[in-house]
This record gives structure tokens, C-alpha cells and sequence, in this order.
């Protein structure tokens, strides 16, 4: 594992030569940018040649450079917020680098959806919303954006969609619900107040409830009639939504991409006709 294999690097560091010091320094302070860097690139940015980073991996017991970069990734992607966190202020660097830390993390907190996500519940969440009658989207914080986000998507489609930031609001909504009905809630820690009794009232009226919450066994992960769960990307204490926005963003694209494959047909002149307004605008 990386943090093994980080930690053996650090615990070396007094033991390497002038130029393993050289890799090793580097790839301590940027170790989020070493799955995605040829021996080469390394070799550059720590200023050495890439033969010595080729011996490098050999001298701390991995075979190749290669299997080096595979086995820090591995260990990055389930790494809790080490760019998200206040960590962050503990490394100056470039925005360049920290484009690059923004990319990784991004990629890898998509790329563990395939693991928390069940397919039977997407298939299920589907169904339930290609056949609402209504549909409520609610979150708030940063999980209001992925809320915003389905709000468009689904307008689009022609769904009778709902979100509004203002808790009350949704509130007086959310009693007119009937078992034909979504509520669809978005709460990465799956605890927040607001979200939990919309979910609760919603669920009262017979509508169901699609949580897209971490696989954290949280009230709202267990109280879900479908749970569309993300993986836990990011710690409660952190400088914004990063990761786990993308995650919400991603399921709930590929909530509206399914149903537009399956009724696009349907609303496909209404949507070319909104499309054809939306191009005579821009001119």
C-alpha cells in the first residue's frame, strides 16, 4: 500500500544517496503527481537521470518504476483528503501542480463510484424517475449544485422538477406528494437536518426516496428507500466540496443520460426546439 510504501520511503530518507534523497524529497512533497509522470518527467523535476529513478523503485523493493506508480495510486485514491484538507496550506505549491492534484483527485474520486455504487439500485432509481410524477432534488451546502444541476437536466426532459435553496419553500411542496412521487436527497454526510426531514415528510406521503449520500451507513444512507452511494472522498473538516461534488455530479449524469436514452425519443423535438431557441439567443 502507498502509505506503506510512502512511510518506508520516509523512514529511509537519512540512508539514501545525494540523488536518491533528490527522488525520494520529490516524490514525498508530490506524491499526487507520480502515478500520472514518466521516468523521465521525474527525472527532470527532481533533477537527476532517469536511470537513478529506475533504481530508485529497485532500492526501496519495487520491481519497476511502473508497478511504483500503480501501487501509490492505488493508495492515493482511498487516501483521505490530502488536497481537500488544511494539509494543503503545507505545501506551496505551483498552480500549475496544484491543477494537476486537482485533475488526480477528481479521477480517482469518480473511479471508486464503480465500487460504492450497486447496480441494482441504479437500475432502480431509474425506473422510479423515468416514471415520476414529480420530482424533488434537494441539497444544501455544497450538494445544492448537484441539486441545481438535476433541476436542469431534468427540466429538459420535461419532468415536473423542483429545488429551491429556501427550506420552506420545499417544505410547502413536499406535502402534495403521493406514492407517485421522488425525492430525490443529496447529503454527502447523510446527516444534515434539512435533508433528513424532507426525506422523512417526503416518505410520510408515500413518495420514494433516492438518497445519493457516502457509503457511510448514515440516518439517510439507512432510512433510503434506494441509495445511490459515493465513496467516502473527503473528511468533514475540509476547504470545500471538491471531490465528493464530482462524485454527486457523476451519478447524477448518469441518472439523466439513462432516462434520455430510454425516453429521448419521446421529448426529442421539444428538446431540439428549446436547443434552437437557446443558438437564436446567443447570436
Amino acid at each position: 500500500m502507498a502509505t506503506t510504501l510512502l512511510a518506508r520511503i520516509n523512514e529511509r530518507l537519512h540512508q539514501f544517496s545525494k540523488t536518491e534523497k533528490k527522488i525520494s524529497t520529490y516524490i514525498l512533497n508530490h506524491a499526487e503527481l507520480i502515478p500520472n509522470m514518466t521516468t523521465k518527467e521525474l527525472a527532470n523535476k527532481a533533477d537527476v537521470s532517469e536511470a537513478s529513478v529506475i533504481r530508485f523503485a529497485k532500492t526501496i523493493g519495487i520491481g519497476s518504476f511502473k508497478t511504483f506508480k500503480i501501487s501509490l495510486a492505488q493508495e492515493l485514491a482511498v487516501k483521505d483528503g490530502y488536497i481537500t484538507d488544511f494539509s494543503i496550506l503545507q505545501k506551496k505549491d505551483s498552480p500549475y501542480e496544484m491543477f494537476q492534484k486537482v485533475v488526480h483527485v477528481n479521477k480517482n474520486a469518480i473511479e471508486l463510484i464503480m465500487e460504492s455504487l450497486d447496480k441494482k439500485e441504479l437500475d432502480d432509481a431509474v425506473t422510479y424517475l423515468k416514471n415520476a410524477r414529480k420530482i424533488i432534488f434537494y441539497g444544501v451546502g455544497g450538494s445544492s449544485i448537484a441539486a441545481m444541476d438535476a433541476l436542469y437536466k431534468f427540466t429538459k426532459l420535461g419532468f415536473q422538477v423542483e429545488f429551491n435553496l429556501d427550506f420552506h419553500y420545499m417544505l410547502s411542496k413536499v406535502p402534495h406528494f403521493n406514492s407517485e412521487d421522488v425525492f430525490v436527497a443529496i447529503s454527502m454526510s447523510g446527516r444534515t437536518k434539512d435533508v433528513l426531514d424532507l426525506a422523512r415528510l417526503s416518505q410520510k406521503k408515500g413518495a420514494k426516496v433516492i438518497a445519493i449520500t457516502n457509503i457511510n451507513k448514515s440516518p439517510l444512507y439507512k432510512e433510503a428507500d434506494i441509495r445511490l452511494a459515493t465513496p467516502n472522498v473527503e473528511q468533514d473538516f475540509r476547504i470545500g466540496s471538491i471531490t465528493s461534488r464530482m462524485t454527486q455530479l457523476t451519478i447524477i449524469d448518469s441518472l439523466y443520460i439513462s432516462i434520455f436514452n430510454s425516453i429521448g425519443e419521446n421529448v426529442l423535438d421539444e428538446y431540439q426546439e428549446a436547443r434552437d431557441h437557446v443558438v437564436k439567443l446567443r447570436r
